[in-house]
């Protein structure tokens, strides 16, 4: 008597199937998460033509103000959030005074004004600064069109 049950054959490759899902939903994931990573304050840089600063050890301590004037610094602890003047003044003066005293050298300060705002409210923020300590201050640009 013939047996006439079929033999099946093991399945011997991958089903790709589960990991093309996984690396889409990935890739969805990424795509949304991506643009809510850029980190700061929109601003629009007044454009110039300057060289770029040396990278050093320690990035430097900026001081946005955006075009309604608000006073923004990307060392706080939430530096998408406005600050009034004292305490920028404040934390500042405590990071200058404590990198002179771990290694000597102040850390660069900068301002970063938009365009919009009015010159009045960069000089405040730069006289801030000079109050906290600060001896010298640098203004962020964006490269010029060449004009």
């Amino acid at each position: 008597m013939a047996s006439s049950r079929n033999k099946r054959r093991t399945m011997s490759e991958i089903n790709v199937v589960p990991y093309i899902d996984v690396m889409l939903v990935l890739l969805v994931i990424f795509m949304i998460t991506a643009p809510l990573l850029t980190q700061g304050v929109k601003i629009d840089l007044p454009k110039a033509h300057a060289k770029a600063l040396s990278v050093k050890q320690t990035g430097p301590i900026i001081v946005t103000v955006d075009q309604t004037g608000q006073y923004y610094l990307n060392i706080s602890n939430h530096p998408n959030a406005p600050l009034p003047a004292e305490t920028l003044m404040t934390r500042v003066a405590a990071e200058v005074a404590l990198d002179k005293q771990s290694n000597g050298q102040p850390r660069s300060v900068l301002v970063k004004g938009d365009q919009a705002v009015p010159y009045g409210k960069v000089v405040q923020a730069m006289v801030m600064l000079q109050n906290a300590g600060v001896d010298k201050v640098g203004l962020m640009t964006q490269e010029g069109d060449g004009h």
